[in-house]
Protein backbone atom coordinates (compact mmCIF):
# COMPACT_ATOMS: atom_id res chain seq x y z
CA UNK A 1 0.00 0.00 0.00
CA UNK A 2 0.90 3.41 -1.08
CA UNK A 3 2.76 5.76 1.96
CA UNK A 4 3.81 9.04 2.46
CA UNK A 5 7.19 7.75 3.75
CA UNK A 6 7.67 5.84 0.01
CA UNK A 7 8.17 9.89 -0.95
CA UNK A 8 10.34 10.50 1.76
CA UNK A 9 8.44 11.86 4.75
CA UNK A 10 9.31 10.14 8.67
CA UNK A 11 6.55 8.34 10.33
CA UNK A 12 6.14 11.46 12.63
CA UNK A 13 5.95 13.85 9.60
CA UNK A 14 3.14 12.06 7.54
CA UNK A 15 1.31 11.36 10.60
CA UNK A 16 1.23 15.20 11.51
CA UNK A 17 0.65 16.42 7.68
CA UNK A 18 -2.12 14.12 7.83
CA UNK A 19 -3.82 14.99 10.86
CA UNK A 20 -3.51 18.91 9.82
CA UNK A 21 -5.55 18.09 6.43
CA UNK A 22 -8.67 16.79 8.93
CA UNK A 23 -8.41 19.31 11.39
CA UNK A 24 -7.47 22.98 9.27
CA UNK A 25 -5.03 25.53 10.88
CA UNK A 26 -4.23 24.41 14.21
CA UNK A 27 -1.29 24.93 16.87
CA UNK A 28 1.77 22.79 17.22
CA UNK A 29 0.05 21.56 20.96
CA UNK A 30 -2.94 20.85 19.73
CA UNK A 31 -1.50 18.98 16.56
CA UNK A 32 0.77 16.63 18.71
CA UNK A 33 -2.59 15.63 20.85
CA UNK A 34 -4.49 14.66 17.55
CA UNK A 35 -2.00 13.46 15.38
CA UNK A 36 -0.10 11.54 18.22
CA UNK A 37 2.76 13.25 17.91
CA UNK A 38 5.43 13.65 20.63
CA UNK A 39 5.21 17.36 22.01
CA UNK A 40 8.82 17.14 22.53
CA UNK A 41 9.70 16.43 18.46
CA UNK A 42 6.07 18.28 17.15
CA UNK A 43 8.04 21.95 16.35
CA UNK A 44 11.18 19.76 14.26
CA UNK A 45 8.44 17.95 12.75
CA UNK A 46 6.47 20.92 11.82
CA UNK A 47 9.61 22.99 10.73
CA UNK A 48 10.98 19.74 8.76
CA UNK A 49 7.53 19.17 6.64
CA UNK A 50 7.35 23.46 6.28
CA UNK A 51 10.57 22.69 4.36
CA UNK A 52 9.43 20.48 2.70
CA UNK A 53 6.53 23.01 1.62
CA UNK A 54 3.67 20.96 2.42
CA UNK A 55 2.46 23.33 4.96
CA UNK A 56 2.44 27.21 5.41
CA UNK A 57 2.75 28.88 8.77
CA UNK A 58 0.69 31.80 10.23
CA UNK A 59 3.61 33.54 12.61
CA UNK A 60 1.22 36.12 12.91
CA UNK A 61 -0.90 34.86 15.44
CA UNK A 62 -0.60 33.91 19.13
CA UNK A 63 0.46 30.55 19.90
CA UNK A 64 1.44 30.20 15.93
CA UNK A 65 -0.96 28.22 13.48
CA UNK A 66 -0.14 25.96 10.47
CA UNK A 67 -1.88 25.11 7.66
CA UNK A 68 -1.65 21.63 5.27
CA UNK A 69 -0.78 22.43 1.58
CA UNK A 70 -3.58 20.96 -0.83
CA UNK A 71 -2.89 17.21 -1.23
CA UNK A 72 -2.21 17.38 -4.81
CA UNK A 73 0.52 20.02 -4.74
CA UNK A 74 2.09 18.83 -1.57
CA UNK A 75 2.45 15.46 -3.94
CA UNK A 76 3.61 16.97 -6.64
CA UNK A 77 5.87 18.89 -4.44
CA UNK A 78 7.64 15.54 -2.77
CA UNK A 79 7.65 14.32 -6.49
CA UNK A 80 9.86 16.59 -7.76
CA UNK A 81 12.07 16.31 -4.55
CA UNK A 82 12.39 12.92 -5.44
CA UNK A 83 12.93 13.42 -9.00
CA UNK A 84 15.74 16.02 -8.65
CA UNK A 85 17.19 13.57 -6.05
CA UNK A 86 17.35 10.49 -8.36
CA UNK A 87 18.57 13.12 -10.99
CA UNK A 88 21.30 13.94 -8.35
CA UNK A 89 22.18 10.37 -7.85
CA UNK A 90 22.20 9.23 -11.68
CA UNK A 91 24.83 12.12 -12.33
CA UNK A 92 26.82 10.97 -9.26
CA UNK A 93 27.05 7.47 -10.52
CA UNK A 94 27.90 8.50 -14.41
CA UNK A 95 30.67 10.62 -12.78
CA UNK A 96 31.63 7.37 -11.08
CA UNK A 97 31.64 5.05 -14.10
CA UNK A 98 33.60 8.34 -16.05
CA UNK A 99 36.22 7.92 -13.32
CA UNK A 100 36.68 4.28 -13.34
CA UNK A 101 36.46 3.83 -16.73
CA UNK A 102 39.95 5.96 -17.20
CA UNK A 103 41.30 3.84 -14.28
CA UNK A 104 40.22 0.60 -15.51
CA UNK A 105 41.50 1.36 -18.84
CA UNK A 106 45.17 2.30 -18.02
CA UNK A 107 45.64 -1.66 -17.35
CA UNK A 108 47.78 -2.79 -20.44
CA UNK A 109 45.33 -6.14 -21.74
CA UNK A 110 46.71 -9.61 -21.53
CA UNK A 111 47.28 -10.82 -24.49
CA UNK A 112 46.57 -14.67 -23.90
CA UNK A 113 43.62 -17.05 -26.47
CA UNK A 114 41.09 -17.42 -24.35
CA UNK A 115 37.42 -19.06 -25.64
CA UNK A 116 33.79 -18.57 -24.21
CA UNK A 117 30.66 -19.94 -25.43
CA UNK A 118 26.81 -19.04 -25.06
CA UNK A 119 23.92 -21.25 -25.40
CA UNK A 120 20.44 -19.89 -26.49
CA UNK A 121 19.16 -16.97 -28.17
CA UNK A 122 18.93 -14.34 -25.60
CA UNK A 123 22.42 -15.33 -23.88
CA UNK A 124 24.07 -15.16 -27.76
CA UNK A 125 22.46 -11.84 -28.66
CA UNK A 126 24.23 -10.58 -25.03
CA UNK A 127 27.30 -11.90 -25.79
CA UNK A 128 27.65 -10.15 -29.60
CA UNK A 129 26.62 -7.00 -28.48
CA UNK A 130 29.13 -7.51 -25.65
CA UNK A 131 31.71 -8.10 -27.90
CA UNK A 132 30.79 -5.55 -30.14
CA UNK A 133 30.82 -2.53 -27.43
CA UNK A 134 34.46 -4.05 -26.71
CA UNK A 135 35.40 -3.14 -30.47
CA UNK A 136 37.83 -0.18 -30.41
CA UNK A 137 39.34 0.03 -34.25
CA UNK A 138 37.47 -2.41 -36.31
CA UNK A 139 34.09 -4.89 -36.88
CA UNK A 140 34.02 -6.70 -39.38
CA UNK A 141 30.44 -8.70 -39.66
CA UNK A 142 29.82 -11.83 -42.33
CA UNK A 143 26.54 -13.31 -43.02
CA UNK A 144 25.72 -15.90 -45.32
CA UNK A 145 22.30 -16.77 -44.00
CA UNK A 146 19.85 -14.75 -42.12
CA UNK A 147 20.54 -15.78 -38.77
CA UNK A 148 19.03 -14.14 -35.28
CA UNK A 149 21.31 -11.04 -35.95
CA UNK A 150 19.05 -9.77 -38.68
CA UNK A 151 15.74 -12.16 -38.24
CA UNK A 152 14.13 -10.46 -35.67
CA UNK A 153 13.13 -6.88 -35.64
CA UNK A 154 13.80 -6.17 -32.20
CA UNK A 155 17.44 -7.85 -32.17
CA UNK A 156 18.84 -6.63 -35.01
CA UNK A 157 17.67 -2.86 -34.14
CA UNK A 158 19.48 -3.82 -30.76
CA UNK A 159 22.68 -5.13 -33.02
CA UNK A 160 22.23 -1.69 -35.46
CA UNK A 161 21.96 0.37 -32.18
CA UNK A 162 25.59 -0.89 -30.76
CA UNK A 163 27.31 -0.53 -34.52
CA UNK A 164 25.90 2.90 -34.56
CA UNK A 165 27.65 3.60 -31.01
CA UNK A 166 31.23 1.98 -32.42
CA UNK A 167 30.73 4.27 -35.74
CA UNK A 168 30.02 7.09 -33.09
CA UNK A 169 33.48 6.64 -31.39
CA UNK A 170 35.52 5.76 -34.47
CA UNK A 171 35.02 1.95 -35.23
CA UNK A 172 35.48 0.84 -38.45
CA UNK A 173 32.72 -1.49 -39.66
CA UNK A 174 32.58 -3.55 -42.78
CA UNK A 175 29.61 -6.26 -43.11
CA UNK A 176 29.81 -8.48 -45.94
CA UNK A 177 26.45 -10.44 -46.61
CA UNK A 178 24.98 -12.83 -49.86
CA UNK A 179 22.98 -10.44 -51.86
CA UNK A 180 19.35 -12.66 -51.49
CA UNK A 181 19.63 -11.44 -47.65
CA UNK A 182 19.32 -7.55 -48.39
CA UNK A 183 15.85 -8.52 -49.68
CA UNK A 184 14.97 -10.83 -46.79
CA UNK A 185 15.86 -8.04 -43.98
CA UNK A 186 13.05 -6.86 -42.03
CA UNK A 187 11.77 -3.58 -43.20
CA UNK A 188 12.54 -1.68 -39.44
CA UNK A 189 16.14 -3.19 -39.57
CA UNK A 190 16.84 -2.15 -43.11
CA UNK A 191 15.41 0.79 -42.16
CA UNK A 192 17.62 1.53 -39.15
CA UNK A 193 20.91 0.42 -41.59
CA UNK A 194 19.67 3.29 -43.95
CA UNK A 195 19.68 5.69 -40.58
CA UNK A 196 21.73 5.03 -38.80
CA UNK A 197 24.95 3.32 -40.45
CA UNK A 198 25.18 4.37 -43.96
CA UNK A 199 25.29 7.98 -43.08
CA UNK A 200 28.76 7.27 -41.23
CA UNK A 201 32.44 7.30 -43.77
CA UNK A 202 33.40 4.38 -41.19
CA UNK A 203 30.27 2.06 -42.51
CA UNK A 204 30.42 -0.41 -45.63
CA UNK A 205 28.50 -3.12 -47.02
CA UNK A 206 28.99 -5.27 -49.79
CA UNK A 207 27.42 -8.01 -51.23
CA UNK A 208 29.04 -11.92 -52.19
CA UNK A 209 27.68 -15.12 -53.23
CA UNK A 210 31.29 -16.44 -52.25
CA UNK A 211 30.37 -16.06 -48.78
CA UNK A 212 29.75 -18.94 -46.14
CA UNK A 213 29.67 -18.99 -42.76
CA UNK A 214 28.21 -15.96 -40.07
CA UNK A 215 30.54 -14.58 -37.95
CA UNK A 216 32.09 -11.31 -36.36
CA UNK A 217 35.37 -10.38 -36.65
CA UNK A 218 36.48 -7.46 -33.96
CA UNK A 219 39.85 -5.86 -33.45
CA UNK A 220 41.70 -8.55 -35.78
CA UNK A 221 41.90 -10.38 -32.53
CA UNK A 222 38.99 -11.97 -31.35
CA UNK A 223 36.49 -13.77 -33.30
CA UNK A 224 32.30 -14.26 -32.40
CA UNK A 225 30.83 -17.80 -34.70
CA UNK A 226 27.74 -18.40 -34.69
CA UNK A 227 26.33 -22.05 -34.64
CA UNK A 228 23.59 -22.69 -36.33
CA UNK A 229 20.66 -25.05 -34.78
CA UNK A 230 21.54 -28.73 -36.04
CA UNK A 231 17.60 -29.26 -37.02
CA UNK A 232 17.17 -25.08 -38.59
CA UNK A 233 20.23 -24.17 -39.66
CA UNK A 234 18.55 -20.09 -40.15
CA UNK A 235 18.34 -20.45 -36.28
CA UNK A 236 21.06 -19.69 -34.06
CA UNK A 237 22.03 -22.23 -31.57
CA UNK A 238 25.45 -21.00 -29.58
CA UNK A 239 28.02 -18.27 -30.54
CA UNK A 240 31.68 -19.19 -29.64
CA UNK A 241 33.89 -16.08 -28.83
CA UNK A 242 37.83 -17.02 -29.37
CA UNK A 243 40.23 -14.22 -28.47
CA UNK A 244 43.10 -15.38 -30.16
CA UNK A 245 45.07 -13.25 -33.10
CA UNK A 246 46.62 -16.18 -34.55
CA UNK A 247 43.08 -17.10 -35.80
CA UNK A 248 41.89 -13.94 -36.34
CA UNK A 249 44.33 -13.07 -38.41
CA UNK A 250 43.63 -16.48 -40.30
CA UNK A 251 40.28 -15.32 -40.56
CA UNK A 252 41.07 -11.89 -41.98
CA UNK A 253 43.07 -13.52 -44.77
CA UNK A 254 40.43 -15.16 -45.88
CA UNK A 255 38.26 -12.54 -45.64
CA UNK A 256 40.34 -9.86 -47.33
CA UNK A 257 39.62 -10.70 -51.18
CA UNK A 258 36.41 -11.56 -50.73
CA UNK A 259 35.59 -7.71 -49.62
CA UNK A 260 37.70 -6.90 -52.56
CA UNK A 261 35.94 -8.89 -54.56
CA UNK A 262 32.33 -8.46 -53.55
CA UNK A 263 29.97 -5.53 -54.87
CA UNK A 264 29.22 -2.68 -52.87
CA UNK A 265 25.85 -1.63 -51.92
CA UNK A 266 23.86 0.99 -50.50
CA UNK A 267 20.69 0.01 -48.51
Amino acid sequence: MASLRDLGLSEYEARAYRALLKTGPTTAKELSRVSDVPMGRIYDVLNSIETYNLVRSQSASRPKKYVAVEPQTALDRLLEDKKRELDEKANQYESIVDDLVGELETAEPVEETFWTAAVGPEETVDLLVERLAAADERIIMVASTLSQQFDIDMVGDLIVEELGEALDRGVDVSLLMRPELVEELPESVGEHYRSHLSRHEQFSLRTSRNVSGTFELIDNAEVCIEVPHPLNAEETFAMIDLKDREFAANVRSEFDPKWEDAEPLNL
